[in-house]
């Protein structure tokens, strides 16, 4: 198993590898000066040679979560058979395009082998947080959204932990934008359910998402930040970069040192690493 954090500027989008099947987290495929959705694509090829790509999951609406045409490409490239989504309204265009392509893609392929299905999350509507036969090798567990806290679109992220049942296999928190208001209460009701080996940085390391009691029930081994070259946001802030390191034995940002960079993170023996690299060229 392991999890590929890839620099697309200020935004997400990671995969991940468990015993030949794939699931992608979030679609952010922009256009600008330091990538653009051609090296994205390449390098997300290139990790998923080989492999059945089961289900992309939407953390959130916001644009640099569910970016139209990165939905659009990863729907029509790897074909996954679910797509799993917060469920709440976001009144934007990049929003509708996306709703729009989702359900294009789910008529098309109605009558076929492999029908895309639609999982709309929101915990306080489901029977369990666990979703069953979305893949051989890994279970996802849901911890948010909550209509109790539904108050932003940050707050509306889908939190799920991804469990690979192979050898090598771990824990990965998704974390989407979740802020600390609504950390309060996942922390208040789960606690240590929470725990993962590796986590993502809730709201690309911004220190709104940056909550010690939740960062203590995860008690992640390695905290991986996704946040854009010289972002206007001045992601990852420092306080929370230091929140981090209180925690975990090892902080990556795909921004570090100034250089756009993806981070691949595997189990070695009891600890994790993650090797550092660019992405591969579109024209090669």
């Amino acid at each position: 198993m392991d999890v590929l954090t890839l620099f697309v500027d200020q935004g997400a989008l990671a995969g991940i590898r468990v015993g030949g099947e794939g699931i992608i987290v979030d679609a952010h495929m922009p256009e600008c000066e330091n990538v653009n959705p051609k090296e994205i694509q390449k390098s997300l090829s290139l990790y998923f040679n080989g492999v059945d790509v089961r289900g992309l999951i939407l953390t959130g609406f916001d644009s640099d979560h569910a970016h139209d045409l990165g939905v659009e490409w990863i729907l029509s490239t790897f074909q996954p058979a679910w797509i799993m989504y917060p469920k709440y309204y976001k009144d934007t265009d990049c929003a509708t395009a996306c709703f729009n392509s989702i359900n294009k893609h789910e008529r098309r392929r109605a009558s076929t082998v492999r029908p895309l299905i639609k999982h709309s999350i929101r915990i306080d509507k489901m029977a369990s947080r666990m979703i069953g036969g979305l893949g051989r090798n890994f279970s996802v567990e849901l911890f948010s959204p909550h209509f109790e806290d539904m108050d932003s679109s940050n707050n509306c992220s889908i939190v799920a932990k991804i469990i690979g049942h192979v050898h090598g296999g771990f824990r990965y928190l998704a974390t989407g934008d979740t802020e600390i208001d609504r950390w309060e209460t996942i922390s208040r009701i789960f606690g240590d359910k929470l725990a993962a080996d590796v986590m993502a940085a809730p709201h690309h390391g911004s220190i709104s998402g940056a909550y010690s009691k939740a960062l203590l029930d995860i008690s992640p081994n390695t905290v991986l930040v996704s946040a854009g070259v010289e972002s206007q946001y001045d992601h990852p802030h420092g306080a929370a970069i230091l929140a981090y390191q209180a925690v975990a034995q090892h902080v990556w940002a795909t921004n570090a040192g100034g250089v756009g960079r993806n981070l691949l993170t595997r189990r070695r023996g009891t600890d994790f690493e993650t090797r550092v690299f660019q992405h591969a060229s579109a024209t090669a």
